[in-house]
């Protein structure tokens, strides 16, 4: 319409140039009395052809091919399904060796009404409205048949506060339950710095359990060392309570609370999501990404996947986090494996039995000295025992003497008197860490029962 209306207006110049009016023209056409000028020689030489646009017809240099397009449907319908478009993208680069971008891949899926899983809820009352209005359209049962939709909730957004002002100052933990692979629903426990966006630690585990969480900690003491502060929900293992009497190795809270108490870690818990809202997004972020790299790279496992997720974590920082050399850090120095293999322990009081045996998760053990000899105390005696985050087991008597706890089978392997290769087991000398720990009963005792929930328990079976 444009260039017709350029062309009626040059023609009325040319067609009558009595009454010509250029500076009019100019007005009209908006722009300047020489283009007017060029515009009339141009009309007059090559005619109403002049004004045709040289790029009609012709196609941008930017328009993606028939193939691609099709190929990129094909691979999302087929093998990269579920994933949200900017990850697609990723994938089809990284996999495929086609390089687009993600709005044209979300322009190429949007019209096969094809919705990523992270749309908005605005663009999803479009698509909505869009769809219903071609299905009433539709004429044949076969036309309502191709039309698609992919429409995935997506979960109410977050609210937002500043981040912190250094690494290592909070990190949030948290643990997602999620179908991770088919037919398997694990729990990834996950620690994120609230500074920079640097994911400190992700384990798998069958449930949110001490263990997963105890993971975590091993990876941010290992690769970074010790933070400030933790934010945690208030859910599940963090005050976990058992009905009825409360056992310290069941009181998951409290044994998590020792361990950071004695790297100097405060622990805050918030029963609010948005308060831990960087957590949570991360959440979504890999139950959107991971379920699709594990099906690519064949995980099946528990075992597989936390091989997996190890490496991924630091590809997934590469991209997303902050840099760090403009965050100052205050993780404090990284404690030695054995220290860290002591603190990250669980902690319970038993009483050695007629036996001089204690009984631990329906097993029997013996304590051993520093000589692989067995030490007998009085029944009664009070015990600490010890499992550490290597599952090795000890034993403080006295809040000074420490033993390694072995385990008494409950059958003998072999008999003295009727096998003719038995031989009688020499002493072996255990490994038995120096008095330097943090296992004093009384210690842990006063600092279990100052716990809110532990008060509470009191008050109830005074």
């Amino acid at each position: 319409m444009d260039e017709q209306r350029k062309y009626d207006v040059i023609k009325g110049l040319v067609d009558h140039p009595d009454t010509a009016n250029k500076d009019r023209a100019a007005l009209i056409l908006g722009c300047t009395k020489r283009h007017i000028n060029r515009m009339i020689q141009g009309y007059i030489k090559d005619g109403k052809a002049f004004f045709i646009h040289g790029n009609r017809g012709k196609k941008p240099a930017t328009t993606i091919c028939p193939d691609i397009r099709s190929q990129v449907l094909d691979l999302y319908r087929t093998k990269y399904y579920e994933a949200n478009f900017e990850h697609f993208t990723e994938l089809l680069k990284k996999h495929e060796g086609i390089s687009i971008s993600s709005s044209s891949v979300m322009s190429i899926l949007e019209s096969e009404y094809i919705l990523s899983p992270k749309a908005t809820k605005a663009k999803r009352r479009r698509i909505k409205q869009a769809l219903r209005a071609k299905k009433e359209a539709a004429t044949s049962k076969r036309e309502l048949s191709q039309i698609q939709a992919n429409l995935v909730a997506v979960e109410d957004a977050h609210s937002r506060r500043p981040r912190c002002a250094y690494f290592g100052e909070l990190l949030q933990m948290d643990a997602t339950p999620y179908e991770w692979v088919p037919g398997q629903i694990w729990h990834l426990h996950l620690a994120i710095d609230d500074a920079s966006g640097v994911v400190t630690g992700a384990w798998f585990d069958t449930q949110e359990t001490l263990n997963g969480y105890y993971h975590v900690f091993e990876q941010i003491l290992t690769d970074y060392g010790i933070p400030y502060k933790f934010l945690t929900d208030k859910r599940t293992v963090f005050t976990y309570k058992k009905k009825g009497a409360l056992s310290d190795d069941k009181d998951t809270y409290t044994q998590f609370a020792y361990a950071c108490k004695q790297l100097g870690t405060q622990l805050e818990s918030s029963s609010v999501p948005q308060v831990k809202g960087r957590i949570e997004r991360l959440n979504q972020t890999l139950q959107s990404r991971l379920p699709i790299e594990f099906r690519l790279a064949g995980v099946t496992d528990i075992h597989k996947a936390n091989e997996f997720i190890y490496h991924y974590i630091k590809e997934f920082n590469e991209k997303f986090a902050l840099p760090l050399y403009g965050i100052k850090s205050v993780f404090e120095t990284q404690p030695s494996k054995e220290k860290i293999n002591l603190t990250l322990a669980v902690l319970t009081e038993r009483t050695v039995d007629a036996g001089h045996a204690i009984q631990f998760e329906k097993k029997f053990y013996k304590m051993i000295d520093n000589k692989g000899l067995q030490t007998h105390y009085r029944k009664g005696t009070k015990v600490m025992l010890i499992k550490a985050f290597d599952r090795s087991m000890f034993a403080c008597v006295n809040d000074k003497d420490i033993y390694a706890l072995e385990e008494i089978p409950a059958h003998e392997h072999k008999s003295k008197d009727l096998d003719a290769d038995y031989k009688q087991p020499k002493p072996r000398k255990p490994y038995i860490p120096p008095m330097n720990h943090p296992w004093r009963l009384d210690a842990f005792n006063k600092f279990a029962h100052s716990q809110p929930h532990r008060i509470e328990e009191d008050i109830k079976s005074a």
